[in-house]
């Protein structure tokens, strides 16, 4: 009998929803489905996965999420930012509503966990995933297993120190201007320079600011549990600022530890059309099938 995955990317603009035969790996329906409030956002999941049936769900989502077992809000997405969202279950939710089994983690977890499977799946590498988008987080995948078990990192809000040409007060509504969030997510190029980033000039200089917040955010992480590949996702950097966060990244190394080839560690992303996330809750949802 053909059996069907599902997958939720739950972001704070728009939930993309998919389903996947297993058999074939093609993708046979998809949907866009406005972030709203969660009972005209979940109901609107909740009816097209009725209307195309899984055997299983993966959902990859904004947080701070629950992922401990033990925890009595295991599966929910706890306090949040985003409004109204702030303890809403998810992982229950589509358990009862769909009687399937259901996996949930972070977005980026998601997305590291597509890169992964889209690398190889190799289990001798230390995988990485940031991205730098309307908000900034990362995953991190080690011997094929998610780096925190009862919690996630929250790296996107890792304190960086500031450079000291940049004057801007800070995005971030906890940390101001002393965390990742606040000096590099998508907001912070509106409010440096006025102008929204999708308009901005490619060599406009805010660009050179933000890839060297990256390559701190990076350089902490490298130092702290050194990957083999570390993936730079989001719409805020693209191909042609990875060699400055390369050259920022090597100069505050200073041949402290070996990198080895930047090239090949720092990259953007193989998964085409920013289809990490959708890869990686496939593959999630297909480990509850075994």
């Amino acid at each position: 009998m053909t059996q069907f995955v599902g997958s939720i990317e739950a972001g704070g603009t728009k939930f993309v929803l998919g389903v996947q035969n297993v058999e074939s790996g093609e993708t046979v329906a998809t949907k866009r489905v406005p972030t709203t409030t969660p009972a005209e956002t979940l109901e609107a999941c909740r009816d097209f996965f009725k209307e195309n049936p899984v055997n299983a769900l993966a959902i990859g989502s904004f947080g701070p999420i629950d992922i401990n077992p033990n925890s009595k809000t295991f599966g929910y997405i706890t306090k949040t930012p985003k409004p109204g969202w702030s303890n809403t279950e998810l992982k229950g939710y589509f358990e009862r509503e769909l009687g399937v089994p259901a996996v949930l983690t972070t977005d980026v977890n998601a997305s590291c966990y597509g890169e992964y499977i889209a690398r190889g799946r190799d289990n001798e590498k230390t995988y990485l995933y940031i991205t730098i988008g309307t908000g900034v987080g990362a995953g991190a995948i080690q011997q094929g297993h998610f780096i925190g078990y009862t919690n996630h990192s929250e790296m996107g809000h890792m304190r960086i120190p500031k450079r000291a040409d940049d004057n801007y007060e800070g995005g971030c509504p906890f940390h101001g201007d002393a965390c990742g969030e606040g000096l590099t997510a998508g907001p912070t190029l509106k409010g440096r320079t006025g102008i929204p980033g999708e308009d901005l000039d490619r060599d406009n200089p805010v660009f050179d600011l933000i890839s060297y917040y990256v390559a701190e955010m990076l350089y902490n992480i490298y130092l702290t549990i050194r990957p083999d590949v570390m993936v730079v996702g989001g719409s805020v950097l693209n191909e042609g600022d990875m060699p400055t966060v390369r050259k920022y990244f090597k100069e505050m190394n200073n041949d402290y530890v070996e990198v080895g080839n930047v090239d090949e560690l720092i990259v953007r992303p193989i998964v085409p059309n920013n289809g990490s996330a959708v890869l990686g809750c496939y593959e999630m949802a297909k480990d509850l099938l075994k």
